[in-house]
């Protein structure tokens, strides 16, 4: 398991409700709850806690697929 150092742990904010985030595992999870009642949750990919809100890390994820497949079709 990837863990993220206390230094930088100190200084990380969840972009969602601007609260300190905790190491869980493979992920970082915001200390308050955003404005669902729920606690924002980042992965954490090679050592790189991945700080987007859900919903753009999904349309990150959907773009970095579509590059890849202009690639291949080009």
């Amino acid at each position: 398991m990837p863990k993220v150092s206390p230094e930088l742990l100190s200084i990380l904010r969840c972009p969602v409700t601007g609260s300190a985030l905790v190491q869980e595992g493979e992920e970082l999870v915001a200390t308050e709850a955003d404005a669902t009642g729920s606690k924002p949750r980042y992965t954490i990919q090679d050592g790189i806690p991945l700080l987007l809100p859900p919903e753009l890390l999904a349309a990150a994820g959907s773009a970095s697929s579509d590059q890849h497949d202009a690639g291949r079709k080009a």
